[in-house]
C-alpha cells in the first residue's frame, strides 16, 4: 500500500467546484476536502453555499463561498482571481453545475413539436455554456500554470438518449464532444500536463429528479424509476458517494496519462441492452 497510495494523493492542491450546493456537488465538496483538498465552493445561491463552505471549514481543512453564475463571464472572472488571491493557483475545476428544465421536456400534454425555443436554449445554455465557461476561465489559469484537470459531468443522457428528456439530452452529448476536443487543445496547444475528463453518472436521486424516480408518500419507485431499475445490472440508484472513486481517481497523479475520456459509473446501465 505505501506505493500504491502516493499515486492517489492529492493532499495540498485547489479545485473549484461549480453548483457545489447540489447534492452531488456537496457529496464531491466532502470527498475532496477528506483528501487533504483546498475548497472553492461556487454557486448561484449565497446562503447554501456559505453554509456548505462553514461545514466543511469545521473539518480544520480549507474552503471558501464564492457567489458566482456559470452563465455569467464576468463572475467567473472574479471567482477566478478570488481563489488565485488566496491560494495562489488552481489545480482542478469540476463542472457540476448544469440540470433539466421541465419545460425542456415532453409529456402526455407537453409535445416535442411545442417546446417553447427560450426552454430548451436555457437547458442547453446550462448543461454546455455552463461547461465551457468556466472551462475557459479557469482554464486559462491552467494554461499559465502549465499544469491542472478538468472534470466535466456528462449522464446517460449523452450516449443513451432518454424518452422525453429532449434539450437536456442534447447537451450533455455535446459535453462529451467538447471534454474530447478541449483535452486535445489543451494538451496540444499548451501542456499536455493539462487534463481533461468527465464522469457520466447513472441514475441517482437529487433534489432535481426524486419524485420522477420515486413517490413522494411512498418512497417507492415510480413506474419511470421501475423501469430504470430494471435496466440497471446492478438494481439500485446511486448514492453520491458512488462516485468518489471516479473522482479521486481522475484528478490524481493515477490517472495522469488519462485525458478525453468520459467514464460512466452507472451500475452497468449503458452496457446493458434490455435483454
Amino acid at each position: 500500500m505505501s506505493e500504491i497510495n502516493p499515486l492517489f494523493d492529492i493532499s495540498g492542491s485547489t479545485a473549484v467546484v461549480t453548483g457545489a450546493s447540489g447534492v452531488l456537488g456537496e457529496s464531491c465538496c466532502r470527498a475532496l476536502i477528506q483528501a487533504g483538498v483546498k475548497i472553492a465552493c461556487m454557486g448561484r445561491d449565497q446562503k447554501r453555499i456559505h453554509t456548505l463552505s462553514e461545514s466543511l471549514g469545521r473539518g480544520g481543512s480549507e474552503s471558501m463561498s464564492i457567489v458566482a453564475d456559470c452563465l455569467d463571464r464576468p463572475s467567473l472572472e472574479a471567482a477566478r482571481d478570488a481563489v488565485k488571491a488566496r491560494w495562489g493557483r488552481i489545480d482542478f475545476l469540476l463542472n457540476f453545475a448544469g440540470g433539466n428544465r421541465p419545460d425542456a421536456t415532453t409529456s402526455v400534454d407537453r409535445k416535442f413539436f411545442d417546446l417553447p425555443q427560450e426552454a430548451l436554449a436555457g437547458a442547453v445554455n446550462l448543461n454546455l455554456l455552463g461547461t465551457i465557461l468556466p472551462c475557459q476561465v479557469f482554464g486559462q489559469q491552467m494554461a499559465a500554470q502549465g499544469k491542472g484537470v478538468i472534470l466535466n459531468i456528462s449522464s446517460m443522457a449523452a450516449s443513451r438518449p432518454l424518452t422525453r428528456v429532449v434539450g437536456y439530452s442534447a447537451a450533455k452529448a455535446a459535453v462529451d464532444n467538447f471534454t474530447q476536443w478541449l483535452a486535445v487543445h489543451l494538451a496540444k496547444e499548451y501542456s499536455p500536463n493539462i487534463r481533461c475528463n468527465a464522469l457520466a453518472p447513472g441514475f441517482f436521486l437529487t433534489e432535481q429528479n426524486r419524485f420522477l424516480l420515486t413517490d413522494k408518500e411512498s418512497g417507492q419507485p415510480t413506474e419511470r424509476g421501475k423501469s430504470i431499475l430494471a435496466h440497471t445490472p446492478m438494481a439500485r440508484f446511486g448514492n453520491p458517494d458512488d462516485l468518489t472513486g471516479g473522482i479521486l481517481w481522475l484528478l490524481s497523479p493515477a490517472a495522469k496519462f488519462v485525458t478525453g475520456i468520459v467514464l460512466p459509473i452507472d451500475g452497468g446501465f449503458n452496457a446493458f441492452s434490455g435483454v
